[in-house]
């Protein structure tokens, strides 16, 4: 009697999806994604979580972002913010590094360098694309938004083209810097960006199985 019962299936633990193992998730970032002058609550990973969750994806969300960071800051702390099992990362670096007017060849290499090290790690990568501000001029822009559809070409990673793209200069739904979202305006980058994370975790799920 004991083995039967034990193969009964648990009617509250449905198969499939639901009952997936997790997938553990960096968002490795800056303050765009630390959640800057928001409670922890509102920051972009937590409500991205949320977001999945209510499509039934399950995940195990880690938030990397730290003020301030440039493309090479994250290279730095790369190997202690992207814990060993972590099964992808959201790259979400490069603001940082347009807003100071650093060489795009430098934020480039380690862009890349960052991609490179976490596929040699077999973790999947999403790569948010950032657009530098118009006081360096349209060839510093050029040269700079290039970077993100150049290595999603040549890396094979998926692109998010623009982060902040419904949000970025709406002062209703930035902080009073001008930079950085609201909690709505959080939302909504989650909600642009959803499609983009489901397809990008659709494609991982077949991966594992």
């Amino acid at each position: 009697m004991t083995t039967a019962s034990a193969q009964t299936p648990d009617p509250e633990k449905p198969p499939g999806k639901a009952s997936a193992k997790p997938i553990k998730m960096v968002v490795l970032g800056d303050s765009l994604s630390a959640g800057y002058g928001l409670p922890a609550e509102a920051a972009f990973p937590v409500r991205l979580q949320k977001a999945l969750e209510a499509k039934g994806i399950k995940v195990d969300m880690t938030n990397a972002g730290v003020s301030g960071d440039t493309a090479s800051g994250g290279r730095e702390r790369l190997d202690w913010s992207v814990a060993d099992g972590t099964d992808a990362v959201i790259v979400e670096l490069g603001a940082n590094d347009a807003l100071r007017g650093i060489d795009p060849a430098v934020t480039r290499a380690a862009l890349s360098d960052i991609i490179t090290k976490l596929q040699t790690r077999k973790i999947a990568v999403l790569l948010c694309g950032m657009l530098a501000p118009p006081n360096y001029g349209s060839e510093y822009a050029a040269k700079f938004n290039a970077i993100y559809p150049d290595l999603s070409k040549s890396l094979g990673v998926p692109l998010y083209p623009f982060f902040l793209d419904g949000v970025a200069a709406n002062p209703k739904i930035n902080q009073a810097d001008g930079m950085h979202p609201t909690a709505e305006g959080v939302d909504i980058v989650v909600k642009n960006m959803l499609p983009t994370v489901e397809a990008f975790l659709g494609a991982l799920s077949g991966q594992r199985s």
